[in-house]
């Protein structure tokens, strides 16, 4: 008889407040308006929650012309939109209920007062990511500068002396941190955020997955392939010493031999994967091995956002 398997299950983990708010409001906008309330972009970057919510009448759309009937409200997603997207609704005459992450608009705002101070914007993130399309579209074209790694740097083109960066919420924090030491050797006088925009719960995610990267034969993040936070935890347990580390996502398949082999399993999920997911992994591992569960928290979270007037109950 072989022995345990160890899991170790990483906490914090799975939804963050802003994922958590934007589900319940769609939840509460088909609670308040019946179906079907439609989409713009997937809510949260998850096939599952997804998939949960059109089960219930929500319709996606990419873009508000695909909107059928424009008597029906629409929800803006977590990741945020361009100021575009909001003048487009009023000219449709379309309502639409805002569910951007407030940490995300915290950014939109930050773009916004540093453009009117007169600082050109350098932006660290992914290209085509909802999110940097959102937060470059707070702002005209050629105002804000997209760069993703450090090489980027040697390609930017300034026409002003008054610099700043701003940040994609999601990144990896230790890969940000050594685009932002480069930065500041190329711009000595560049403006940084008061505090960083890198949100908490990734941090706190990616803070959890380091913890115990090392002692894991192999980890498995819950979350989908379109989510940035979550293939970001899966680089984070690579670089701080688990052998092998894997995205779990809908169409991923469990290396049974490896699981059979291991001693011990890291397990973790991105912020915008529900706990159904991590539950359904740990089942499937046991129909494999005998196994230990421990749950191994380093923080305790307890943000939670207030949902848009609109859909508070008093």
């Amino acid at each position: 008889m072989s022995e345990d398997l160890d899991i170790l299950l990483c906490a914090p983990r799975g939804f963050c407040a802003g994922v958590d708010r934007a589900v319940e409001i769609v939840e509460k906008s088909l609670q308040k308006f019946g179906a079907p309330v439609y989409v713009r972009h997937e809510i949260v970057h998850n096939k599952h929650v997804v998939q949960n919510l059109e089960n219930k009448g929500v319709i996606f759309v990419d873009e508000l012309d695909e909107i059928e009937d424009k008597t029906r409200p629409v929800i803006f997603s977590a990741h945020g939109v361009s100021k575009k997207v909001y003048e487009d609704a009023e000219i449709k005459n379309i309502q639409f209920i805002d569910a951007t992450c407030p940490l995300v608009s915290k950014v939109h705002r930050e773009a916004e007062l540093l453009n009117k101070q007169g600082y050109q914007i350098i932006l660290i993130g992914h290209k085509n990511h909802p999110e940097v399309i959102g937060t470059m579209g707070q702002l005209p074209a050629g105002e804000v500068t997209l760069i993703e790694n450090i090489e980027d740097i040697k390609n930017i083109k300034l026409n002003k002396e008054k610099i700043a960066y701003i940040t994609q919420t999601t990144l990896s924090v230790d890969d940000t941190k050594d685009i932002i030491d480069a930065l500041k050797i190329e711009f000595p006088n560049i403006k940084e955020p008061i505090k960083s925009d890198i949100c908490y719960a990734t941090t706190n995610r990616q803070a959890a997955v380091k913890n115990i990267a090392a002692k894991c034969d192999v980890f498995f993040v819950v979350g989908s392939q379109q989510s940035s936070n979550s293939k970001r935890l899966v680089e984070v347990a690579k670089k701080n010493g688990s052998k092998e580390s894997y995205l779990v996502h809908q169409e991923f398949k469990l290396p049974i031999d490896l699981i059979k082999k291991s001693k011990c399993i890291g397990v973790s999920s991105g912020a915008s994967a529900p706990e159904v997911l991590v539950d359904r992994l740990i089942d499937q591992i046991k129909e494999i091995r005998n196994i230990k569960v421990q749950d191994v928290e380093i923080i305790k979270e307890n943000v939670e956002f207030k949902l848009p007037r609109e859909l508070r109950e008093n």
